[in-house]
């Protein structure tokens, strides 16, 4: 599809999607959400994408969070239904499953979350409010010197978003994470590497190139649906209750890629000393287990 507010550039393998409002720092909007969605799913079925690294346009900012032009109703999503129609009835009472009442930003986590390839953060200025809990999902955040993060919610009358209260505590813990929500102040690059936000820190003109390095360390030599099978399975596991449901999944999978053509080539790559030719398709040979990776509804 034409993409307005994004960009999605790719190249031996690696798909820069770059977000692109330069009139207003790369501010978020549905628009967006709906393009950054529709742009991981055209990643997903892309067997020659095998990662997707997400920056910013220009040199200030990398998303300066929600479009504010709105004004004080930006976040009265409930006024902002026109032909969707309003969550709240006559009486006051509220469906809580109707789209209105889903924050973009969680959208686009969520996809994140499910998206079958390494997505790497390349963040290039400021990365405030849901442009700084959009990046939480992505497998690795680097970041330029002059970067900024701010969780900024509670300044606005907010709370946190995009799944954030799931996401933030287990990549910087608890005590950063109330730390950086309560206060809602902005932190630098360097502040963010010492806290475990980022896993590195760059100069500006470097860290497109150091993304994709990174892009290419995680997938050059690696199977392209174990690397799936893999990210899927590391993030969904964080959560589980008890080590049994690793187990029963992991067996699960080793039994199924084991009886594959990748398995057999990885081997006999190793034992004759040269690179692997993985033929297994992201898109057609990814093996599901529902049980494992089906999402409870959104109600």
């Amino acid at each position: 599809m034409a993409y307005d507010q994004i960009r999605l550039d790719k190249h031996e393998g690696i798909a820069l999607l770059t977000l692109y409002r330069p009139e207003r720092m790369n501010a978020f909007t549905v628009e967006m959400m709906h393009e950054i969605i529709a742009a991981l799913d055209e990643c997903d079925a892309d067997d020659g994408v095998r990662a997707v690294i997400f920056t910013g346009h220009g040199d200030r900012a990398y998303c300066a969070g929600a479009d504010l032009s709105a004004g004080a109703s930006t976040f009265d999503y409930d006024k902002q239904g026109g032909e969707t129609g309003s969550p709240v009835a006559a009486d006051g009472t509220i469906d809580w499953s109707h789209d209105l009442v889903r924050d973009g930003g969680g959208r686009v986590s969520m996809r994140i979350f499910d998206a079958k390839k390494p997505v790497i953060g390349a963040i290039n200025g400021a990365a405030v409010g849901v442009g700084a809990t959009m990046t939480l999902p992505m497998d690795a955040r680097l970041a330029s010197d002059n970067a900024r993060f701010g969780f900024v919610f509670a300044r606005r009358g907010l709370v946190p978003e995009a799944a954030s209260s799931w996401f933030l505590p287990r990549i910087v813990g608890i005590a950063n994470a109330v730390d950086l929500c309560y206060s809602g102040r902005l932190i630098s690059a360097t502040e963010a590497l010492d806290k475990g936000l980022v896993q590195a820190v760059h100069q500006p003109g470097e860290l497109i190139d150091a993304a994709i390095a990174k892009a290419r360390e995680m997938t050059a030599d690696s199977a392209p649906v174990s690397v799936a099978l893999t990210r899927h399975m590391l993030w969904r596991m964080m959560g589980a209750a008890h080590p049994m449901s690793a187990h029963r999944w992991d067996s699960r999978v080793i039994f199924a890629r084991g009886r594959g053509p990748d398995a057999a080539e990885g081997v006999s790559s190793f034992l004759e000393k040269r690179p692997p030719a993985f033929a297994a398709s992201v898109a057609n040979d990814y093996p599901w287990f529902a049980e494992f990776e089906e999402a409870p509804p959104y109600a």
